[in-house]
């Protein structure tokens, strides 16, 4: 069974972004529920991807490419509510590498670090544009943000 295993940070500074060149990503959500499924168009690519929402920082997870067509009419169809739209870039630090996730439309403003491990128990060095971990907190998951986005929410804290 594939897993997924990563830690889920907040990002306090842009000092990342040298060199950093971004991916546009637009995704939906079929079902919110377990387990999450999702389509994401990224470039000129579809993913459907089915992925567990048990607590901690692993997860099952199965994705699959899709023609283009399919997910910009499945995104249309059936994905009710709210796009999650993000600029995703890669960055390298310390021979590890980094995801941050820019996102835009109704959850601008927050920006996300994500590093995947292969054990749950690596080791890795935490980059200085790092701030809190919320991998435990779901109201970061991209499945939260589908149904309650961060601009609303974020102005409630």
């Amino acid at each position: 069974m594939p897993r997924e295993i990563e830690h889920k940070y907040l990002v306090k500074n842009d000092s990342w972004k040298t060199n950093a060149h971004g991916v546009q990503y637009r995704q939906g959500y079929f079902a919110c529920t377990q387990p999450t499924v999702r389509i994401r168009v990224i470039d000129n690519r579809g993913i459907l991807t089915i992925k567990s929402s048990e607590a901690g920082i692993s997860r099952s997870e199965y994705e699959y490419s899709i023609p283009l067509h399919d997910a910009e009419e499945m995104l249309k169809k059936y994905c009710k509510g709210i796009l999650i739209e993000k600029t995703r870039y890669k960055v390298d630090f310390m021979e590890r590498e980094w995801t941050i996730d820019v996102f835009h439309g109704a959850n601008d403003g927050l920006i996300l670090a994500e590093i995947e491990l292969n054990t749950e128990d690596e080791h890795y060095e935490l980059p200085s544009w790092i701030d809190k971990e919320v991998s435990d907190d779901p109201r970061y998951y991209n499945a939260y943000l589908y149904k309650y986005p961060y601009t609303k929410w974020r102005r409630k804290m």
